[in-house]
């Protein structure tokens, strides 16, 4: 029997325009694993929102067999990749196949749907390749999100890109706007110029979201290898080259969609700064906004904290963030056998383990950190957590580090399973929310916004959304900008210092020996994120500013 679609709530007139959302992650609640880390985050709380505003906004997805893995522990505590079968029993089976090309060859697709009633966001379906027509090699297309295997990776482009689009023609809905939340989707684009042959007819219908100026987060590929894949839906080199303007014989993925889009969006103000700089000395770049992320306030805030903070009741907030501090700390005796006191001030780093976030940049001088928790007058407790991608070795190193570390000091723990469930706990726990990336290179940053809704400080460096949110000293503590010339180790040693001296000279001393003050800074910090941070403002924004194209 055919699967019958129609948009399963009414629409807000101020939302009626058809948008379908291709994004290769979505963070939408802890039992349906199909994200990574912010991405993911950011996509969930989107289609959160659209739900809360009745948009007419459809996700598309991709649903991962494995997840993107399961981070547990080898014997001597340092990390290791699990990669488990998930099971969705929520999730409805449409009973849709159909065929898309892969390397030339036939693959099957399924789709499954995630009812709005199920965690009340919008619509969304997932591609699944793992059907019994499917030879070994396409069913592991849609196995581990994020697969190393570059050919798989591909795939998986085809697989949201193509799939996708070829989807939604079978359930006939024909969006008027295709949204690729990054460019992991790309397929998309070129089944679209195959369709309708005019790059104007792209550009009617194309937008773009990116959400990295890092070199690692926007692929590039020889095109040769994109071409034997079926990445351009059968359209000739030729052509593929003058719609591109591809230059020699790579793509960049993100540079072809800047091309291919009517409008694109930085996710925050000094974002899009960056993607001028980036992108200034290339013709036939779309028009460039900023729409700077935001989080599901629903979803991460913490009801009680905010109903003490509107009775003006401070006795009650410190309660209440005592026992959610209490409630993180049996997560850290089970996993790490520390028994940590409501009463220190607790310090959590918390995000994707990656070069640049620097989880480790309290180790850049040993004798500082040393000092740092070691202090009796003024202690800390440090409580780390994250997943690096399974083959970021470096990423994994830094994880292992920060295990050794731990062994050596009774206040110091690192957590496995960073995930939503636990990022939950971990907001609601931290006194201080640290955030520190080496300054232009974090795009965004969405972890520190969930962290104010339940009554974490931030500490942080100036890069991405903190500049928009950050009152230093009012409802934030904001490291000096160092200069950003200087090489990356000359960076990491300035704020690295600068981090010490923050917490030593003015964070710590706030905590203990004002802690009226601190309090105030906590009440502005939760007043402050709402509801410009709220990603409601976001879905608004989108449609607004993105989605009204011509």
């Amino acid at each position: 029997m055919a699967f019958l679609f129609s948009h399963p709530y009414s629409i807000d007139t101020a939302f009626q325009r058809k948008v379908a959302y291709f994004s290769m992650e979505f963070g939408i609640h802890q039992p349906l694993k199909t994200y990574a880390g912010g991405l993911g985050f950011l996509a969930g709380s989107h289609m959160r929102s659209a739900f809360q505003l009745h948009q007419n906004i459809v996700g598309i997805g991709i649903l991962w067999k494995y997840g993107y893995y399961d981070q547990v522990r080898k014997q001597d505590q340092t990390m290791d990749v699990l990669f488990e079968e998930k099971q969705y029993g929520f999730l409805q089976e449409t009973g849709i196949k159909f065929i898309i090309k892969v390397s030339g060859h036939d693959v099957w697709v399924t789709a499954y749907y995630l009812h709005p009633e199920i965690f009340k966001t919008a619509p969304v379906f997932f591609l699944s390749t793992d059907l019994p027509e499917n030879d070994y090699l396409a069913k592991t297309i849609s196995h581990k999100l994020y697969d190393s295997n570059p050919e798989t990776k591909i795939a998986a482009a085809i697989l949201l890109g193509t799939g996708g689009a070829k989807l939604l023609e079978l359930i006939n809905w024909e969006p008027e706007i295709y949204h690729l939340n990054e460019s992991h989707g790309l397929p998309l684009a070129f089944y679209l110029y195959n369709k309708y042959k005019k790059t104007e007819e792209v550009k009617k219908r194309l937008v773009f979201t990116n959400h990295t100026p890092e070199e690692s987060g926007n692929q590039k590929t020889h095109i040769a290898l994109l071409d034997k894949m079926s990445f351009f839906s059968e359209i000739p080199l030729t052509e593929i080259r003058a719609i591109t303007r591809i230059e020699d014989e790579i793509l960049d993925h993100t540079l072809a969609a800047l091309r291919l889009s009517c409008k694109a969006n930085g996710v925050s103000k000094l974002h899009l700064k960056t993607l001028k700089n980036m992108w200034s000395m290339k013709d036939g770049i779309c028009d460039m906004i900023s729409i700077t992320n935001a989080q599901d306030f629903e979803y991460w805030h913490d009801q009680e904290l905010y109903e003490a903070l509107q009775e003006n009741d401070n006795k009650r907030l410190r309660k209440i963030k005592s026992f959610r501090k209490q409630d993180l700390f049996e997560i850290v005796a089970d996993q790490c056998g520390e028994i940590y006191d409501e009463n220190i001030c607790t310090i959590v780093f918390a995000k994707r383990f990656t070069n640049y976030k620097r989880p480790d940049l309290l180790f850049y001088n040993m004798d500082r950190f040393h000092k740092l928790v070691t202090n009796k007058e003024k202690p800390v407790q440090i409580i780390w957590a994250g997943k690096p991608y399974p083959m970021d070795y470096s990423g994994i190193g830094a994880f292992d580090k920060i295990v050794d570390v731990c062994k050596k000091y009774f206040n110091c723990s690192i957590l496995v399973g960073y995930e939503l469930k636990l990022s939950k706990i971990l907001k609601h726990g931290a006194d201080i929310w640290l955030n520190v990336p080496r300054l232009q290179h974090e795009a965004s940053g969405t972890s520190g916004m969930a962290a104010a809704m339940n009554g974490a400080v931030n500490v942080a460096s100036s890069d991405g959304w903190i500049p928009e949110f950050a009152k230093d000293k009012i409802n934030s503590f904001v490291l000096p900008v160092c200069d950003t010339s200087q090489p990356d180790l000359l960076q990491d040693e300035a704020d690295a210092e600068a981090l010490y001296h923050l917490l030593e000279s003015e964070v710590l001393p706030m905590y203990y020996d004002y802690p009226d003050r601190w309090l105030e800074i906590i009440k502005q910090s939760m007043n402050d994120i709402a509801p410009q941070f709220d990603s409601k403002r976001l879905a608004k924004e989108y449609y607004e500013c993105l989605y009204s194209v011509h």
